[in-house]
């Protein structure tokens, strides 16, 4: 691993040392069982992929969403997309848990290959599930860290029950601005405290709900909201190691499977915002060394900001995928329509030249692999256990 990943896994290391966990924490080692045991889903992902056409490729690598609660409806949208993930948003959730998991259950109809059903459960500010009564950020980053494990095994149990499979709920960003949009949602107030919690919080996670790291590279450092416009920062690469990298490191670390990417200009390492920079995407690969699916934030987001450059959703996306995003998340302005012209522009632009065909291939082999690996973890955990 590179130095700077090397300096943030030291810094996990200190705090969870301060705290009194034992730093091994930061780094499990896996044994030839686990090696074996991980591996089994990549492969199969390889041959399910190779297998698929471009548009099923292109198609598996999205994530969409409508605002229903009918089962029918939603399993249709999922048929007719060939789309390879659904974000429930409140406007899908009903007033029970039952009622929840017939509608994940209508979202994902193959059980071999299940799509992926994402959930933002952070608790707290931002919580889809009105039966949370775990802690959640404004209380944690002033506890013990131990509760931060416990509060988001508990809420990993509630996301898993109701058949999401994937958690957009550890928010790895950190800043000591109560003013910041942010504040009220980081898990830490200073690098080291959040690191410490980050790691926490997935480490709870995982077993149960893929857990996902946001807003990469650090939403703390650039002031504004991203659902309005494009925040952004002249802090150095080297300041960005020192501080907001450090508890994205400590969740790569303790083993988050997912990596968003926000809509956050650093321009002092790249003037495009991070989902489309390739210059960020390598040093979340190359430098930081996660291995797992990075996603964007809300592409709708680029357009809610009123820039002609991110007006045209397709663009964003084949601009996305190209940049290495895995999977790309549409919301925001999306319909139906938009997810079938997100499909076709990514084809198009593998046919074109503009995405190489490896970089897709690559990309659905990362989400399918995520898709078998949930699936596996969904037939040993159920809701009766």
């Amino acid at each position: 691993m590179a130095k700077n990943a090397a300096r943030g896994s030291a810094a996990l290391v200190i705090a969870l040392g301060l705290i009194g966990m034992p730093a091994a924490a930061a780094a499990p080692a896996l044994t030839m069982v686990q090696r074996a045991e991980k591996s089994a889903p990549a492969q199969h992902a390889t041959r399910l992929v190779e297998a698929m056409t471009t548009q099923e490729r292109a198609a598996s690598i999205v994530m969409g969403h409508i605002p229903a609660t009918d089962p029918a409806v939603l399993a249709q949208y999922m048929a007719d997309t060939g789309i390879g993930g659904f974000i429930l948003m409140g406007a899908n959730i009903p007033d029970d848990e039952g009622q929840l998991q017939r509608i994940t259950a209508a979202l994902s109809a193959d059980p071999a290959v299940p799509a992926l059903v994402a959930i933002d459960q952070e608790g707290g500010l931002v919580s889809r599930l009105p039966w949370d009564d775990f802690a959640a950020s404004t209380m944690l980053k002033n506890a013990p860290v131990e509760q931060t494990q416990v509060a988001f095994a508990g809420r990993a149990a509630l996301v898993a029950r109701a058949g999401a499979t994937v958690n957009f709920g550890v928010v790895a960003d950190t800043t000591a601005d109560t003013g910041s949009f942010i504040y009220g949602r980081a898990l830490g107030a200073d690098p080291v405290s959040a690191a410490a919690r980050v790691a926490a919080a997935v480490a709870a996670e995982e077993p149960l709900a893929a857990s996902t790291l946001k807003h990469f590279p650090g939403h703390g450092a650039t002031p504004g909201d991203s659902h309005e416009l494009i925040p952004s920062t002249s802090k150095s690469r080297a300041q960005w190691e020192e501080t907001d990298a450090v508890p994205f490191v400590a969740g790569i670390e303790a083993g988050a499977s997912l990596l968003m990417f926000g809509h956050l200009a650093y321009t002092a390492v790249d003037e495009l915002p991070a989902s489309m920079s390739a210059t960020w995407h390598a040093i979340a690969r190359d430098d930081l060394g996660f291995d797992g699916v990075i996603v964007t934030d809300d592409l709708g987001m680029l357009q809610s900001s009123g820039i002609a450059a991110y007006a045209d959703p397709v663009a964003n996306a084949v601009a996305a995928v190209a940049a290495g995003n895995d999977l790309v998340l549409t919301i925001a302005h999306s319909t139906p329509q938009t997810v079938v012209d997100i499909t076709q522009g990514i084809v198009t632009a593998v046919e074109n030249g503009v995405i190489d065909e490896e970089r897709l291939q690559d990309a659905a082999e990362r989400v399918m692999t995520l898709r078998l690996e949930r699936a596996a973890s969904a037939a040993v955990w159920s809701p009766a256990d």
